[in-house]
């Protein structure tokens, strides 16, 4: 009991005690107490967010971009495995380890100490380091009259912007696509195993890896040096793209080659030390709409003349179900209370504080598991309802929500065009005050930790989460999904949330205790095959999804040597992307 208090409460000085002479090298460069052996200590980035664990020899935290580099060298010479990690904020495992059959030893390296973003061109452009989050970016763009490509994360919150541009993220945002940028600064090791920088960033830093990287680290990055034309900073034709409604292809999927570009989609097959991204003119004042239905079709219909006739694209479009509704409303509570009341700033630091629970119980024979979980549910039922009275209604009347953010301009044409529909459907909505619209908007934002919370909270009753991020066909007019009745009575629930307008769907399915999850997988797969759907739509294929031929070609071209978190898309593991096993 005492050592687990001294593992929450302050460091025991046994932890991390590796003196192998690798460890003692990158103790060197970054300094002992970034470097993090004892497996107590690494485990929050060896675990994922919802899924994947594994061990590692260590977790690195470089203090600055020449260490970063530095760090990698040292790994690659010495034929370790480097997976390059932000905010493990990621549903699908793709930041952290997937078992122990790897053949080489496994570095995590953390950027989260690289915090910096440099702001050019008046605030159009800026230029994020490792560590940089969409809540940090979105604070540093605000009084500049300016948004970053997405703002608070779909599926989590604290995501990094590394993530998103290394994932091909979507975002809720219609009118900007995918993270996407042409413009990056990255190392990667070719077939020999010799690592080499390159600078796409469009600025001009030096000659040596170290000048470059030294030189950002310092951020000189004066305009002069600017090359304005260096390539896209995101995908400048998505608003083109997801109005052509009748096209027989989703809006946007991970393993689309138009939006696969060196460190956008490289799913941490490279390490990334920064981009170059677009900024967007932030909304005043926008109208939010809630609107509910009975009738999938309808909201289908709703959908299409939106894309088609609107004079400009919504701002979101955000869909949840009843069923998701409720989970959200009991199981998302404490972080719709947290944000509410703190903001997104201070999450970081009480992830941290959670993770140490945690640590502290798993040490501890006699206390439960998932405590913090449990902690947190007990105090969120202390607080009285928290969401707008006309929210629960529509949640009794209907089965089917979809937020409608709209600006100011174009709140005038959706209101006309939603009196008309409502008139002769059996559709209805109401139009937001503003405090109604942020609710609405955090409550759907909180409906994926949700499930995760049920899931800690019902360990007996749930056997595990089958998570599913799926893209529809934007002409696929049967959207809303009906299980058959074998595959429906495995399930406790079901939870479908989205992007509505980019036909963009995250569904996850709590299965009932004693049914395995894979073969359910393996059912749901196949059924979202005949539907001609595409997955993942925006989470990275992880160590959950098979990549498809054309997609493991584009990661071998990333990483020949398959240095770079190998296995990702169920591909090998091991070097040179052998497909033996190891004896």
């Amino acid at each position: 009991m005492l050592t687990a208090l001294k593992s929450l409460f302050g460091r025991n000085r046994k932890d991390d005690a590796d003196h192998s002479p690798f460890v003692r090298e990158l103790r060197a460069i970054v300094g002992a107490q970034h470097v993090l052996t004892d497996p107590s200590r690494t485990l929050p980035f060896r675990r994922g967010f919802r899924f994947g664990l594994g061990k590692a020899l260590a977790v690195v935290h470089p203090g600055s971009l020449v260490e970063q580099w530095r760090v990698v060298q040292a790994c690659i010479k010495a034929d370790k495995i480097v997976l390059m990690q932000a905010a493990n904020t990621g549903i699908t495992g793709g930041s952290t380890p997937d078992g122990n059959d790897y053949d080489r030893d496994i570095v995590i390296i953390s950027g989260m100490r690289l915090k910096k973003i440099f702001v050019i061109g008046g605030g159009k452009q800026v230029i994020c380091l490792p560590g940089a989050t969409l809540d940090q970016l979105e604070r540093t763009l605000a009084p500049l009259g300016r948004e970053p490509h997405s703002v608070i994360g779909s599926s989590c919150i604290g995501a990094a912007v590394f993530g998103g541009v290394s994932n091909n993220s979507g975002g809720a945002l219609v009118q900007r696509g995918p993270a996407f940028t042409q413009m990056s600064i990255f190392a990667q090791a070719d077939a020999q195993g010799t690592l080499h920088l390159v600078n796409h960033l469009g600025v001009e830093l030096g000659m040596g890896p170290e000048e470059i990287l030294g030189a950002l680290d310092r951020g000189q990055v004066p305009e002069s040096r600017i090359n304005w034309h260096a390539g896209k900073g995101h995908d400048d034709n998505y608003a083109t793209h997801v109005r052509d409604v009748d096209a027989d292809t989703p809006a946007r999927y991970n393993a689309d080659p138009a939006r696969l570009f060196e460190g956008a989609g490289c799913a941490g097959r490279m390490a990334l030390f920064a981009v170059r991204l677009d900024t967007f003119p932030a909304e005043r004042n926008p109208s939010v709409f809630y609107i509910g239905t009975n009738n999938p079709d309808e909201l289908e219909e709703i959908r299409r003349h939106i894309l088609t006739s609107f004079s400009e694209l919504p701002i979101a479009g955000e869909y949840i179900h009843r069923d998701a509704f409720d989970i959200a409303e009991e199981y998302g509570k404490d972080t719709f209370l947290i944000i509410r009341a703190i903001g997104t700033r201070r999450l970081p630091m009480l992830f941290a504080l959670k993770n140490r629970i945690d640590r502290l119980t798993e040490r501890v024979p006699f206390l439960p598991g998932n405590m913090s979980d449990r902690l947190l549910q007990a105090f969120s039922r202390l607080f009285p309802r928290h969401l707008p009275r006309r929210m629960y209604e529509y949640r009794d009347r209907f089965e089917h929500h979809l937020m409608l953010k709209v600006s100011a301009h174009l709140a005038s044409e959706a209101r006309t065009f939603l009196d008309g529909f409502c008139a002769k459907s059996g559709t209805r909505y109401f139009a937001c005050t503003p405090d109604e619209g942020a609710r609405a908007f955090l409550h759907r934002f909180a409906a994926a930790g949700a499930a995760i919370r049920y899931r800690s909270t019902h360990h007996r009753t749930v056997e595990d989460i089958v998570a599913l991020d799926v893209a529809l066909r934007r002409n696929d007019r049967q959207w809303s999904e009906t299980l058959p009745s074998d595959l429906d009575r495995r399930l406790i629930v079901k939870l479908y949330y989205g992007h509505f307008l980019c036909h963009v769907m995250h569904q996850d399915y709590i299965v009932r205790k004693g049914n395995p999850c894979p073969p359910i997988e393996a059912e749901m797969l196949a059924l979202l095959d005949r539907r001609g759907a595409r997955y993942p739509a925006e989470h990275n294929y992880g160590h959950l999804y098979a990549a498809p031929p054309s997609l493991q070609a584009h990661y071998r071209e990333l990483d020949p040597c398959n240095c770079f978190n190998p296995g990702i898309g169920k591909t090998t593991k091991r070097r040179n992307w052998k497909a033996e096993s190891v004896a």
